[in-house]
């Protein structure tokens, strides 16, 4: 038997982008009044969700993307694959921050995909949207057609499942079919040729559904027995069954599916798959109708390059659309006096220079969640992994590489499934430590904590069991004595399952890594948003974005409380938020979505200094008198007052 692929050809190739360096821009900062400052778009760019090769109706070439920014899923782009013009077509609903996670390029060529509760239909024949319904939430992990040409979607968290048939435009929301207490998460779905439709779930505890579209009935297929952390795998095979394994591995047991019944098999050989255009928001279909080939289709790079097998030559043409731009995932005032961070879809590194008012921006080396300064160099903790990345502004870039010790970034470690979302980057202020925390895998629950020694290189990584177990940490401060102060989420990785009650603060020693004291001191809260340390060895904190508390290590208690939703909203938030931003001679500012705040370490009193003229998102830093903090796409400042 050959080597076992979990993923069905033609469906997911991952495309590559070029890498092309792009030149330092103008910023053309605009004084907004007040204080506040704006300076641009750190990402002027769009990420694709999806992309495939197809002809319009005239028998032309085209490329149909999805275009994603900071808006969500927001339109499709179509592109002459000849000359290179483009037509971008609004999505017919709003997708309220939703993006594509699955898609699926029909045999009549109609091109497909369903978020933010709504399924639609485009067809290039028309250049028009031709079909957008409603469903229940919230959107595609995985889509099939069956042998009658009806499009089927599954969607995340619950298992709705919708149908649309092109030809009689008959479209039924069978709502959601199957229950867990977690997420479900749904990348492979088929149906066999007798109308059964059968869907993977996972990750909490992998499982196979079969649905019967005509009593609207789910079942599902695997044992308790047989259910492990992960996801069921299904496929469509030639012979007109559904073949699925309850987690996909090369030793695994294959079952066959048939008219919603399952047995198992063994070993499944040869696996022949039912060529069907369709996958996650990866997917990049390559051929089109008359056998040329798409290379390249880049929206960082807005470059398109089609090849002619038949004779060798390729030709790249360049493709324009609008964007809002990539959102931002975090900031802090690097070494060399710039403001660095990184944005997501596309993942890409930016810096802003107040001095010259200038803009750099690269490819990142994935998603740069959480971002701090430890003397003369910047670090950067990351998802999907846990990565960390060290970063030496003095000198030149180079793409990171995991196995290049050259590079700058430089790839230092990776931690999944012990964390794999970064909340907190701690940089200690001892000079050589860097702590690094949050959430971890997929179906997991508990993430740990990882310890780097910089000047001996090495590292030590503690799972949730040593801490708070099913905890994972997601703030944390350096407190005098070597000490550190944790506060916990009860959130679980992605497509995991809740387990604890209520969040903590925790007491460890750094040397010896133990645990030393950890309470519910605040009872019901579920994410300690944010810690700063104070004067007198105070902590200050938020609890889920709204519950500020002043916490005393020593006596280990509360000594003060407060909601701030009435007065001042919610604090910002991201993954990694960076509430507390601290300035010159000790002062603590404090960053809401609807202004800026300042606290009185004696008094715990917060004073709003000023309202933002648009949402504060990810936080923040000081740097030469101005507060720098994220809103969508772009960056803005506040000059703080002086007395």
């Amino acid at each position: 038997m050959k080597k076992f692929m979990i993923v069905v050809p033609l469906l997911a190739l991952v495309m590559q982008p070029l890498h092309v360096e792009e030149p330092p821009w103008r910023a053309a900062t605009e004084d907004l009044g007040k204080g506040f400052a704006h300076h641009g778009v750190a990402t002027p760019m769009s990420n694709n969700r999806g992309i495939v090769a197809t002809a319009d109706g005239h028998g032309r070439n085209v490329v149909l993307l999805w275009l994603y920014d900071r808006r969500g899923g927001y339109a499709i782009l179509m592109i002459d694959a000849e000359t290179g013009k483009s037509e971008q077509f609004p999505m017919p609903f709003n997708p309220h921050g939703d993006g594509p996670f699955a898609s699926i390029l029909s045999s009549t060529g109609r091109f497909y995909t369903h978020f933010g509760s709504h399924f639609c239909e485009f067809d290039p024949a028309t250049r028009a949207f031709t079909f957008s319904h409603e469903t229940a939430p919230q959107m595609a992990m995985g889509m099939t057609e069956d042998d009658a040409g009806v499009i089927w979607s599954v969607t995340y968290p619950h298992s709705g499942v919708v149908s649309f048939n092109p030809r009689t435009r008959e479209f039924k929301d069978y709502g959601h079919v199957h229950k867990e207490n977690w997420a479900q998460y749904q990348r492979f779905v088929a149906a066999d040729d007798a109308g059964w439709i059968y869907f993977g779930i996972g990750n909490t505890a992998s499982q196979i559904i079969a649905f019967d579209p005509r009593t609207s009935q789910a079942k599902p297929m695997i044992a308790a027995a047989e259910r492990s952390k992960g996801s069921g795998y299904v496929y469509r095979d030639l012979d007109g069954k559904v073949y699925g394994q309850a987690k996909p591995s090369a030793t695994a047991d294959w079952y066959e599916f048939y008219k919603g019944e399952g047995r198992k098999i063994g070993k499944h050989d040869p696996v022949r798959p039912k060529p069907i255009i369709t996958s996650h928001q990866g997917l990049f279909h390559q051929e089109f109708p008359d056998g040329k080939r798409l290379k390249t289709c880049d929206t960082s790079e807005r470059i398109l390059v089609v090849e002619d097998p038949k004779t060798g030559e390729s030709k790249q043409l360049r493709f324009e659309y609008t964007t809002e731009g990539a959102h931002l995932m975090g900031l802090a005032a690097a070494p060399d006096g710039t403001i660095c961070g990184g944005t997501a879809f596309p993942m890409r590194f930016f810096s802003y220079d107040p001095k010259t008012d200038k803009w750099i921006n690269r490819a990142g080396y994935n998603q740069w969640n959480t971002v701090a300064r430890q003397g003369d160099h910047f670090f950067v903790g990351g998802y999907p992994a846990g990565f960390l990345l060290e970063w030496d502004p003095s000198r030149p870039w180079l793409r990171t590489e995991k196995d290049k010790k050259d590079s700058n970034p430089l790839f230092l470690t990776e931690c999944e499934p012990a964390i794999n979302r970064p909340h907190k980057l701690l940089a200690h202020p001892d000079g050589k430590t860097l702590i690094l925390a949050g959430t971890p895998g997929y179906g997991y629950t508990g993430g740990g904590l990882l310890f780097w020694d910089r000047q001996a290189g090495t590292r030590v990584l503690i799972e949730h069991t040593a801490i708070l177990p099913e905890h994972s940490t997601m703030s944390l401060v350096a407190l005098d004595g070597g000490k550190l102060l944790g506060g916990t989420t009860t959130s679980p990785g992605t497509g995991g399952e809740r387990k604890a009650k209520e969040a903590a603060l925790y007491l460890m020693d750094l040397a010896t890594k133990k645990l030393e004291w950890h309470a519910a001191v605040l009872p019901g809260a579920h994410n300690y948003t944010d810690l700063c340390l104070g004067p007198g060895g105070l902590v200050y904190g938020f609890a889920d974005r709204k519950r500020f508390f002043v916490f005393d290590p020593e006596a280990r208690k509360i000594v003060h409380e407060e909601d701030t939703t009435g007065p001042f909203g919610s604090t910002n938030s991201q993954q990694g938020p960076r509430v507390f931003v601290t300035g010159p001679q000790g002062a603590i500012y404090i960053l809401f979505v609807k202004g800026i705040a300042q606290l009185d370490p004696v008094t715990f009193k917060i004073t709003m200094l000023a309202k933002s003229p648009v949402p504060i998102g990810p936080g923040g830093d000081w740097l030469d008198g101005r507060i720098y903090f994220g809103s969508g796409s772009h960056l803005y400042s506040y000059k703080v007052p002086q007395d």
